[in-house]
């Protein structure tokens, strides 16, 4: 069972509880051979590894729970996940200069923490984040994926219209109700706000002579995910780049509201968690408390005890 660092008073709901400090985590990990972020029993996560890590080099007797800016699925991967944990202010004090070379060699070579700080006051990983980048990556080469890149570069073997793509992009941005591009999770809303869809073609290794075809790579980025959202969306676009669909199929999905059974959530390898974006920290604390809250569209009514994720 997890234990808090303070088992009495608990944390509050801005910060740290009394006589603990707030630490952010920035980490990266590659997602194969991960069930996902979350803990989960009998399964290998980035959650239960860091965690574990953490206890065994600082020779705890507790477990200090880690929250994270997004929880990714099994075979994500991420590179600018941002995570926080709490710590008693002594445990923090006695191994804070080389906690983080020790976390290194603990830790498999499939999670990197390259970050370790006092976290400023107001500072949640998750509700205090504005926005989170994903990026997913797509090749269309009928030779298929460059095999260094195999393991996060999905194959397509229909070449990709980028610019289609980005036609049914734009009808998608702002905020709406994505409930026909998530799985629902009770007591959670699918409301989000997409800022940025957008796709662009790259070199499918710019290090490498040679390499045949270019990348189809998708740039992602809202204020929150619901669950499989990117996939679902991608799923969509991929239907328009290759022609089975009309660029406003996209947007009429969503209209919907309901799953549509051509879209698939598409395999989760070719996704990468970015960045994680922050407001101000004089801003951090009104960020928490505003993402606390169940958001509606106009004219829809607010859910009692319901949370923005």
């Amino acid at each position: 069972m997890l234990k808090e660092c303070a088992e009495t008073a608990g944390p509050r709901p801005d910060g740290p509880a009394e006589g603990s400090v707030r630490i952010r985590l920035d980490l990266a990990y590659h997602g194969a051979e991960f069930s996902g972020w979350a803990r989960q029993p009998g399964r290998r996560t980035v959650q239960e590894e860091i965690e574990n890590a953490l206890k065994v080099v600082t020779r705890s007797e507790e477990t200090y729970a880690l929250t994270v800016a997004g929880r990714t699925d099994a075979g994500v991967h991420a590179r600018g996940q941002v995570a926080h944990v709490d710590l008693p202010v002594e445990l923090w004090a006695a191994h804070r200069g080389k906690l983080l070379r020790r976390l290194a060699g603990r830790l498999a070579g499939d999670i990197r923490i390259y970050g370790l700080s006092e976290a400023p006051s107001g500072f949640d990983a998750r509700f205090a984040a504005i926005w989170r980048r994903y990026a997913y990556r797509v090749a269309d080469h009928p030779g298929g994926v460059d095999p260094l890149l195999r393991g996060h570069v999905l194959w397509h073997d229909r070449p990709l219209d980028v610019e289609k793509m980005n036609e049914a992009a734009e009808l998608l941005l702002g905020e709406h109700d994505f409930a026909a591009y998530c799985k629902k999770r009770e007591g959670a809303t699918t409301i989000r706000t997409l800022l940025d869809l957008y796709w662009e073609r790259v070199p499918a290794d710019s290090h490498t002579a040679g390499v045949a075809g270019s990348l189809a790579v998708a740039t992602v980025r809202a204020d929150a995910f619901c669950h499989n959202m990117v996939r679902a969306l991608v799923g969509a676009m991929l239907l328009v780049g290759d022609g089975r669909k009309p660029v406003g199929f996209p947007g009429q999905v969503l209209a919907g509201g309901v799953r549509h059974s051509a879209v698939n959530v598409i395999r989760p390898y070719g996704l990468t968690l970015e960045e994680v974006g922050y407001p101000a920290d004089d801003r951090l604390a009104e960020r928490g408390r505003a993402a606390r809250r169940m958001r509606t569209l106009p004219g829809q009514p607010v859910p009692a005890g319901q949370a923005e994720e």
